[in-house]
Formats: C-alpha cells, sequence, structure tokens
C-alpha cells in the first residue's frame, strides 16, 4: 500500500513540475542551485570545453563530462553540450593556425596535449600481465592514498581561507615560495650525465625549450631532473612516455621526480592561485609507471615509455575513477589503439583496489565543500528503514490564509526554502495538505504587499497585480532577502491568501514507505521537496518534508549510528561443499 502513495497529487490536476531541480536545484536552503537548468547547463558545459581543447576530440570531452554529472540528464542538455565543444574545437584549430605562423609571442607554436610516442607496432606477451597488474594494483594503493591527503589538505585550506582573504593571498604566496626554492633546489641533487649521441635535438640546450636542460653542468652534458622539472608539464609527459629513451633518465632523479610532484600537486591545490588535477595526475602517473619500468628493466619486454603511459592510466584511476572516459582520453594522447587492451586492464584493476580504501577525488571535494551529492544506487541500510525514520522537525508550514508577521517570523528565524501550507476549518471539514509554497514566493508576496485586511479567500484575481517575472528564479545572490522587507505594524497584522501561489500537487510519499524507494523517487523524478504524509488520517496532514540532505549519509547514520556496521559488510561468497558437486 505504501508503494502506491509514490506519487501522489495531494489536489487538483497531475503533479507540477514546481518542486523539481529542473525548476529549483537540488538544495534545500535558500542558496543558489548548482542543479538548476542554467546552472549545470553552464558548469557541464565548461566542463566540456576544458576537455574538449586539452584533449582535441568531442568523444573525450562527452564521456569525461558525463562522469561528472550528479543531477538530472537531459537530452537537450546534451546536445547544448555537443554544441559547445564542437565549437571550441573548431575556434581552437584557428588559434593553432594562428600560432603557427609565430604571432602568439611567448604562447610559442601551441598545439594539443599529444602525445604521439607510438606510431610504431608494439608487441606483449602474456609474461608481461603480471607486471601490469601490479602496477594498477601499486596505481589504486597510491591514487587512494592521493585522495585521501588531498582531502585532509582541502579541509585544513578551507578553514585558513575562511578567516579572511589576506589569509588566502599569504597562503598562496607561501605555497608558491616554497614550491619555486623546492624546485629551483632539488636538480643540484642530480649528477650531470653525457648527451646522448643520437638525440633528435639540440643537447643541451638553456632556456625555456629544449628537453636536456644544461643547468650547471659542463659542456655536452645535461641534468636529467633538471630536465623534467624545468619543461612544460606537456613537454615533461612526452619525456616520460618516450621510446627508446630508456637510459636517458636515472633511477634516483625520477624518483625525486614522482615523490615531488605527488606532494606539490596536493599542496598546490586549493589555493587562490589557478590549478588544476588532470595534467598534474598525468605527470605524476608517468613518472611512477617509468620508476616500474626501470626497475624491472631486461625482466620485461615493455619498454620504459609503455610503463609511463601504463603508470599514468593506473594512478588516473586510482584517483579519479573515470574508466571509460580516461581510456578513450589516454588512447587519444597516445594515438594509438594497440594500447587498449593494456589501458583498459591496468585501469580496471586500479579502480576496484581504489574503490576498496575511500571514494573519487571528486566526490571527495564535493563532499569536501558540503555539495549534497545523492549516488545512483541506495545504500543497503536504506533498505532497512523507513522515511518517517529520518525526518526530524520541528516542521514550519502555513495556513491557507496566514498573518503576516506569522510568515515574516517563520522566514527570519529558519533557512528553509519550502514550507507546506494546509486548509483547517472553516476552510475545510478537517485539517488537510493543500500544498507546498516556496520561500521566494514568500518573500515576492510580502515584497509587493498582496494583504488582506481579513481572513477572506481571494481566489484567482490575486494574481492581476504580479507578474511572471515577479516569480521567475533569480540568478546566485540577486534574490530578495527577508530582511531587506521593511513593513509597518500594521502591515504585520494583516493578512495573505497563499492558495493561487502554492503549488497544489507535490509529491507525496506515506511515511511507511522504504527509504531505498524514497530516494530513487527523488533523484529520479529530480524533486527538491519531497512531503511525508500519515498513515493514519487522523493525525497531522503532514508528518514531515524531505530534501536532498535528508538522504545523505551523514545525516542517516547520525540518526542511527547502528547500522555504521552494516554498511561496511561486504557481500560473503559461500561456496558449496565438495560433497554436494559429487
Amino acid at each position: 500500500m505504501a508503494s502506491m502513495a509514490i506519487v501522489s497529487p495531494v489536489a487538483g490536476s497531475s503533479p507540477s513540475a514546481m518542486d523539481s531541480e529542473e525548476s529549483y536545484g537540488p538544495y534545500a536552503d535558500s542558496k543558489s542551485s548548482i542543479c538548476g537548468r542554467s546552472y549545470m547547463g553552464f558548469s557541464i558545459g565548461g566542463n566540456f570545453l576544458g576537455v574538449s581543447g586539452e584533449a582535441s576530440t568531442l568523444l573525450a570531452s562527452q564521456r569525461k563530462g558525463t562522469e561528472f554529472i550528479f543531477c538530472r540528464w537531459r537530452s537537450a542538455l546534451l546536445w547544448r553540450a555537443f554544441f559547445t565543444t564542437a565549437v571550441v574545437a573548431i575556434v581552437l584549430r584557428a588559434f593553432i593556425d594562428l600560432c603557427l605562423s609565430g604571432k602568439c609571442g611567448l604562447f610559442g607554436t601551441g598545439g594539443l596535449i599529444m602525445f604521439d610516442v607510438y606510431s610504431a607496432n608494439i608487441s606483449y606477451h602474456l609474461d608481461d600481465v603480471p607486471p601490469v597488474l601490479a602496477l594498477g594494483i601499486i596505481g589504486g594503493i597510491l591514487g587512494s592514498l592521493y585522495n585521501f591527503l588531498l582531502d585532509k589538505v582541502l579541509r585544513i585550506y578551507t578553514l585558513i581561507n575562511e578567516k579572511s582573504i589576506f589569509n588566502k593571498i599569504f597562503l598562496a604566496c607561501l605555497i608558491s615560495i616554497f614550491t619555486s626554492c623546492l624546485l629551483f633546489g632539488l636538480p643540484w641533487l642530480a649528477s650531470c650525465r653525457i648527451c646522448p649521441a643520437d638525440a633528435t635535438e639540440a643537447c643541451p640546450t638553456i632556456g625555456r625549450s629544449g628537453n636536456y636542460k644544461k643547468f650547471q653542468c659542463p659542456p655536452g652534458y645535461y641534468n636529467d631532473l633538471a630536465s623534467l622539472i624545468f619543461n612544460t608539464n606537456d613537454d615533461a609527459i612526452r619525456n616520460l612516455f618516450s621510446k627508446g629513451t630508456d637510459s636517458e633518465f636515472q633511477h634516483s632523479s625520477v624518483l625525486i621526480f614522482f615523490i615531488t610532484c605527488f606532494f606539490l600537486s596536493i599542496f598546490s591545490y586549493g589555493v587562490v592561485a589557478p590549478a588544476g588535477l588532470f595534467v598534474p595526475v598525468i605527470v605524476t602517473g608517468a613518472s611512477y609507471g617509468r620508476l616500474v619500468g626501470m626497475l624491472l628493466g631486461s625482466h620485461s619486454n615493455l619498454n620504459h615509455g609503455l610503463y609511463a603511459v601504463l603508470g599514468a592510466a593506473s594512478f588516473l584511476g586510482g584517483s579519479m575513477r573515470m574508466t571509460v572516459s580516461l581510456c578513450v582520453i589516454i588512447l587519444e594522447l597516445t594515438n594509438n589503439l594497440l594500447l587498449l587492451p593494456l589501458i583498459m586492464l591496468v585501469l580496471l584493476v586500479s579502480k576496484t583496489v581504489a574503490d576498496a580504501f575511500n571514494g573519487n577525488i571528486y566526490d571527495l571535494i564535493m563532499k569536501a565543500k558540503g555539495f549534497p551529492y545523492l549516488e545512483t544506487h541506495a545504500e543497503p541500510y536504506m533498505r532497512q528503514l523507513t522515511v518517517g525514520d529520518i525526518v526530524t522537525g520541528p516542521l514550519q508550514l502555513f495556513n491557507g490564509i496566514e498573518k503576516v508577521s506569522n510568515i515574516v517570523h517563520v522566514l527570519r528565524t529558519t533557512k528553509h526554502n519550502g514550507f507546506p501550507v494546509i486548509d483547517e476549518p472553516p476552510l475545510s471539514e478537517s485539517p488537510v495538505l493543500f500544498g507546498i509554497i516556496l520561500r521566494a514566493h514568500l518573500i515576492t508576496l510580502l515584497k509587493k504587499k498582496a494583504f488582506l485586511s481579513t481572513q477572506v479567500p481571494t481566489g484567482i484575481d490575486a494574481w492581476k497585480q504580479f507578474s511572471a517575472e515577479d516569480f521567475a528564479k533569480r540568478g546566485s545572490g540577486n534574490g530578495d532577502k527577508i530582511e531587506d522587507i521593511g513593513l509597518t505594524e500594521e502591515e504585520m497584522e494583516m493578512f495573505i491568501d497563499l492558495h493561487p501561489f502554492t503549488n497544489a500537487s507535490p509529491y507525496t510519499v506515506v511515511e511507511t514507505m522504504s527509504l531505498a524507494k524514497a530516494l530513487i523517487l527523488f533523484r529520479e523524478v529530480g524533486l527538491r521537496h519531497l512531503l511525508v504524509i500519515p498513515k493514519i488520517s487522523l493525525r497531522a496532514p503532514v508528518v514531515g518534508i524531505l530534501t536532498r540532505h535528508d538522504f545523505m549519509p551523514e545525516h542517516i547514520l547520525g540518526l542511527h549510528p547502528l547500522l555504521v556496521r552494516s554498511r561496511w559488510k561486504r557481500l560473503r561468497i559461500r561456496f558449496p561443499s565438495w560433497g554436494k558437486i559429487f
């Protein structure tokens, strides 16, 4: 019987879209939504632009973008994202042609992040699989450790940045000075190496360009650690990925470079200076994979450059956990389809290992920022609970014709975004749920001063003094606030008829419904508010109201701490006894 009330409208016609995320976003408070129609389109479109600009393809940007999305996905948004990636690909190609003519100044000749390092056919055998599996296991462990440390550092940075703007600037300057001193000091730890006789470019080089940096070495020698540090990220990756360069780097130099990239990418992310994760993780993983290939040496048929590619894939899989999109992106970066089996294997292993420790890096960042991210599936412990078990109070509600002073008091003392509206005698025979009204709509009514001197319903004529723009959704930070509305004592004693402005058909569930079913409904329909009604009609017409925050594991396990153990129960496979088989 509970499942029959999943989408039961309270009154009137079919359920309205007024309480869905498509119109109002996911948050329970009055903050702006990043999952609303415009905000989600901008954020996903920006993500597609960045990926398509660096990976040079529509397919990679589409796949990488869809794995970031935690809101409703619509076909219209898909075509918008495809259009933005197509536009940026064309514009980027035009700028590349401009830079090739030498008109970009310090930006050089420009280009795409494309490491065409394996144009020739490569071969690998069955005995090469165990090292690749070990590479994936270690990459998963390192990726989970990377996420753990980055999450801790971001929480510390958040506490520092919240205090003042000076702290933000000071932290950024401190990290910048420390990074500069470290990078200029580390190459002194590496010894000079003689330039290879078959080098395809000048060796050594001084200045911005060149892969063989002199750095205080005599003529004819280069510093391999300086060649990695003082190059751009894409040149460093190209050096690590390169085939036929097994003797170019020392073990100690690659180890120092790996440790430096691992920790600097953690400490530099989260400051006010712009910093990313994708390319630094590739550099770190490539150095780790190159080091493993150098340690194996002649015991493996794979060259060091291929181990660098697989190391980057394993570290990306262990940190970001985006298997399909990463596989496509790495194939495009290396421009070789023959690497597909090994890349798929190492991504699968690294993701599986890392999932046993923590979540992916983007989930951890969203959790640290307080974004109410809902998983696509319900946790097992949710099947043991009903929606009535997680409803918390006190519940703030309004009568169909409410006093102005009561509305102002509730809006000033709470941050709720939606309020149930009920009718009581004499407007109805018994207390009944009429619908739900939004905070923004109440502020609009107060601002326009649509007041009544007596408790008399106004009907449809109340809409005449309003326009569609009055109830349109405002942008981030542009909405009216209750503190900005001034009312006299006489106006505070007047009334407002909420019936014409209330969504009379919100989604409701019975308090005995399974929490797992309610979560599926909430996420699939894209709701922002879900009203809980009693199973027995003799009680109050509304038990509570569920928002995205109420479905978060932290909230549920905080109310029911005994479920923490059951949350981490693993699937136990019972093998049949040999006697039953034979």
